[in-house]
């Protein structure tokens, strides 16, 4: 790989979040010879709560090239697969982690969000810099670099700024202007994470119950003898995502309390549980992922919100390419953010394609629409059926995609023409 600059005339670059994206294009872009990365994080330290993800297709062949793959194996949930059940807890259909050909309901890695970035930060500490409890509150384009301000008092220059914070970016709301309409398209359903104390109960496989007026609880254990809990709710009143944390709380225990199943263990568990996180889900569309100097990567640019589950996906394969492309075009920021844009917009678009009454089907309103998708689910769950919708997935998904070579592509003086993507 041809080093386009020397590491004392690579540009600077800000990335802002260090979830999973952020320490991705960290570590690419000094692999790539994009930019000397400087990371900051508003959290005091790193965030060890969240969710289970999973990791396939594209966003797993990135993994591959960051040489992570046997580290994240280590710390998977080792769930064997989902089941969906009824008030009693009578498993109606069940599909494990190899369905699908391991690209259904749960994949063969399936990760706490904590644990991945942990290793995400383990392997990109080394080449970057990392500042936690800050964050800019002000970005100045100069024209020739970005002056940023942060909470802390301090005043930095960077050559670029990449904003990789979440779906309520504040990076771009100051790059972008805050009296923007907001570019986040809600779907009408709000779901909350947290943790609860595991139970005999809870064994090795995920649990899915639906009750009526479109609830949801799911129950995932961990491979730390503690239970992940999702309590869901379908919803076209806004608002209740700006609640204080209390007030939140007290909606779902209105929501659920008669919902049935394990709902009073799961609402006990809410009360005490200390990494409790509340979000309206919505997918974010913008025109344009960049403003000058600054560019958006992840949820902050293009979240698909977790309906599709491509979220870590599309932080992987945008970090890998955005750095990628700054790599390319060390002379040119501008043409390296429109290729960026130009190779990611049709990934986008698929894992943003949600089909038409997906949330429906996925928590049903009535009595009968659960009897309905009870039905389609057991059907789904035979052996004949999964083996031929994998043939069928294996066609094209989501995330069926050809990343880039970037190592090839940089051999010799001038950058090599546009890789092609699947689309």
């Amino acid at each position: 790989m041809r080093s386009a600059l020397s590491m004392e005339k690579q540009r600077s670059v800000l990335i802002v979040g260090a979830g999973i994206a952020g320490p991705v294009v960290a570590y690419f872009l000094h692999r790539f010879g994009g930019g000397k990365p400087v990371l900051v994080e508003r959290a005091p330290d790193l965030r060890a709560t969240g969710q289970t993800v999973d990791l396939r297709g594209a966003g797993k062949e990135v993994a591959r090239r960051m040489g992570i793959v046997d580290a994240i194996r280590e710390k998977t949930t080792q769930e064997d697969g989902l089941a969906f059940v009824d008030t009693t807890n009578t498993v109606r259909a069940a599909f494990p982690t190899q369905s699908f050909g391991g690209a259904g309901f749960v994949s063969e890695i399936e990760i706490l969000r904590g644990e991945l970035v942990k290793v995400l930060y383990e392997q990109s500490q080394s080449n970057t810099e990392y500042i936690f409890g800050d964050h800019p509150t002000a970005l100045s384009d100069q024209k020739d670099h970005v002056q940023v301000t942060f909470a802390s008092g301090n005043k930095r220059n960077f050559d670029l700024v990449i904003g990789a914070d979440g779906i309520r970016s504040k990076t771009r709301r100051l790059a972008f202007g805050g009296d923007n309409p907001t570019p986040i398209q809600y779907l009408n359903m709000y779901t909350a994470y947290f943790t609860i104390p595991y139970t005999e109960t809870d064994k090795r496989w995920a649990r899915w119950y639906n009750a009526t007026g479109g609830r949801t609880i799911l129950l995932r254990p961990d491979n730390q003898g503690t239970t992940r809990a999702y309590l869901s709710v379908r919803s076209s009143e806004r608002g209740y995502e700006d609640l204080s944390v209390n007030e939140q709380k007290q909606y779902l225990q209105k929501t659920f309390e008669d919902a049935g199943f394990e709902a009073e263990r799961v609402l006990s568990g809410m009360q005490s549980a200390n990494d409790f996180y509340f979000e309206a889900i919505g997918q974010v569309k913008m025109e344009s992922w960049s403003q000058g100097r600054v560019c958006l990567l992840g949820d902050a640019g293009y979240c698909a919100s977790p309906i599709s589950g491509m979220g870590t996906s599309l932080a992987l394969v945008g970090a890998y390419i955005l750095a990628g492309e700054l790599g390319r075009y060390p002379g040119d920021y501008k043409e390296a953010f429109k290729q960026y844009e130009a190779l990611m917009r049709p990934y986008v678009t698929k894992a943003q394609k949600i089909p038409p009454g997906a949330t429906t089907f996925a928590s049903p309103q009535t009595s009968i629409g659960i009897a309905l998708q009870t039905a389609v689910l057991s059907i789904a769950a035979r052996p004949a059926v999964t083996r031929l919708i994998a043939r069928i997935m294996g066609t094209g998904t989501a995330d069926d995609m050809s990343l880039p070579n970037y190592e090839d592509l940089m051999v010799g003086e001038e950058a090599a023409a546009p890789p092609i993507i699947n689309s």
